[in-house]
């Protein structure tokens, strides 16, 4: 009776200690955390570093001269050259191209807001017949980039009168910022609880009224990031531009610094200094709402 009765309670004790001790044996060692902490932290910083080292070569380029640049095209100025900023700056062609690409960026991102919203609230919202043929031809516009389109919109917009003008340019921008506006926008809006229009209805809301009064407010944050989305593609479009317009006055910021770098090709300086200007708008605009572009894609991924 004593040895079965002590085989019993070994059976049990190993029966008990026996996961605690598998589940204590394969935790990993504090020490193998923190290296792994390391590593992704060097490779974070070697990626950041990657990809500002450009934007620094170029920012500081325009603040040497072209002998220098000449000599070592990686160093540091050895004297601050502010002059070419200040030509740049004090050229009218500069500004009028930064006020071609706002009028663009500006209308681009209005109409892409307003029609998206629109029609991402009728498909999240409303059950209606080809509801899904509609949205699946929103998400198969996603597999068309501009560049592949480029001929067919040339002959669109020649046929349309709008060549040479900033409307040639808005007008595609806005059809091709739509798909992905719409797939990001409609989430968002189907997460908003039916309880909360039925509570508006009684309260006297219409739909109008429901959309001004309870939509938007609860859809700023989607609102915004396609906002910010779209007013940054249009700033950097450079292939749509270079198509539609030939007279240098209608021309925008990325236009304009290929114009400038083959009209300025000697000076070097000079030509990084204008690049630098150009990018800088967007590149502060994109900083700025960093944190609200993530915060609406994250939004969108969980609706």
């Amino acid at each position: 009776m004593t040895a079965t009765s002590t085989a019993d309670t070994a059976t049990d004790t190993r029966t008990l200690v026996s996961p605690k001790a598998s589940r204590s044996a394969h935790r990993k060692p504090a020490g193998g955390n923190r290296a792994t902490g390391v590593v992704v932290g060097f490779v974070a910083l070697l990626l950041i570093g990657l990809m500002l080292a450009p934007v620094a070569f170029i920012i500081l380029g325009g603040f040497r001269s072209n002998a220098e640049i000449t000599v070592d095209p990686a160093g540091l100025p050895t004297r601050w050259n502010w002059e070419n900023y200040v030509d740049v700056l004090a050229s009218g062609t500069f500004w009028g191209q930064v006020g071609n690409s706002t009028i663009a960026a500006v209308a681009t991102t209005l109409a892409v807001v307003a029609l998206g919203l629109m029609a991402a609230y009728a498909l999240a919202r409303y059950q209606f017949r080809g509801r899904g043929a509609v949205y699946a031809l929103f998400t198969a516009g996603l597999m068309f980039p501009m560049t592949v389109a480029i001929t067919p919109l040339y002959i669109l917009v020649r046929n349309l009168g709008l060549m040479n003008s900033l409307a040639g340019v808005i007008v595609p921008q806005i059809a091709f910022a739509l798909p992905i506006t719409i797939i990001i926008l409609s989430p968002f809006l189907a997460a908003i609880p039916k309880e909360l229009q039925e509570a508006a209805s009684i309260d006297g809301l219409g739909r109008l009224g429901f959309f001004w009064r309870m939509v938007l407010p609860l859809a700023v944050p989607a609102v915004v990031t396609v906002g910010i989305l779209a007013f940054v593609n249009s700033w950097n479009s450079y292939m749509l531009p270079l198509f539609i317009l030939n007279n240098d006055a209608a021309f925008t910021l990325p236009l304009g610094t290929q114009a400038f770098a083959s009209q300025y090709s000697v000076d070097t300086a000079r030509v990084l200094a204008f690049t630098s200007l150009s990018m800088i708008p967007a590149l502060v605009f994109f900083s700025l709402f960093e944190r609200r572009i993530v915060g609406g894609l994250t939004g969108a991924v969980k609706g």
